[in-house]
């Protein structure tokens, strides 16, 4: 009888003691394989050089490039491969823009193991794995878009450039780990403080913390 083969699992979080739970927990499952670890967007795709991977974990707060970014181009690049957001923060902050993004499943860090073994088989199977938790959050989104929050309302990059400048980038900072001109930045920053209803950035930072935006 043939055996099946196991399921390929590249882990990318930038904390080292997070990737060795991750993988205590993964390869002592029967029939899932950790072909490596990465800690950042090169990493991630010096190894899916290297070898086939089957199932993704992704950190949301990644040096540099963030998840979501990463989540873009890796889906563009790898179009088959399954990735699996790993977040601290709740889903009610990021996993709408997770799973818009091409995300097979969103879980948080503090879920029990044996929901992300469970949710790397169903993926590797090629489904989604939507827990009860994210889909009650889901359901809570499915609202009109006059009663969304601030942060809710803005396009992926603005959200990134929130996020960035919140974390104390400079503007030639975050023009750099996107990818676009300090000028593109600065219009991304108007259109944010317009939608957002602030003004500076000390602002616009407070709102971010006291919503769990950044870790």
């Amino acid at each position: 009888m043939k055996v099946a083969s196991p399921i390929r699992v590249l882990i990318a979080d930038d904390h080292r003691i997070v990737r060795r739970g991750l993988l205590h927990i993964l390869n002592a499952s029967p029939g899932i394989t950790v072909i490596g670890e990465a800690s950042d967007y090169n990493g991630i795709t010096d190894i899916l050089r290297e070898q086939p991977c089957d199932v993704l974990l992704l950190d949301i707060s990644m040096p540099g490039k963030d998840g979501i970014e990463i989540l873009h181009l890796l889906k563009k690049r790898e179009p088959m491969l399954r990735i699996m957001v790993l977040s601290s923060h709740g889903p009610e902050q990021f996993a709408v823009r997770a799973l818009k993004a091409g995300a097979a499943s969103y879980l948080t860090k503090d879920g029990a193991p044996d929901e992300l073994v469970e949710a790397v088989r169903v993926v590797a199977r090629g489904r989604k794995y939507i827990s009860k938790g994210l889909a009650e959050s889901l359901a809570n989104h499915v609202i009109e878009e006059d009663d969304l929050m601030p942060h809710e309302q803005l396009s992926n990059r603005e959200f990134q450039t929130v996020r960035m400048i919140a974390s104390g980038q400079t503007r030639t900072e975050i023009a750099k780990n996107l990818s676009i001109s300090p000028k593109t930045v600065s219009v991304y920053r108007s259109r944010v403080f317009e939608k957002m209803g602030v003004r500076t950035n000390a602002e616009l930072t407070r709102y971010v913390i006291e919503h769990g935006l950044l870790e």
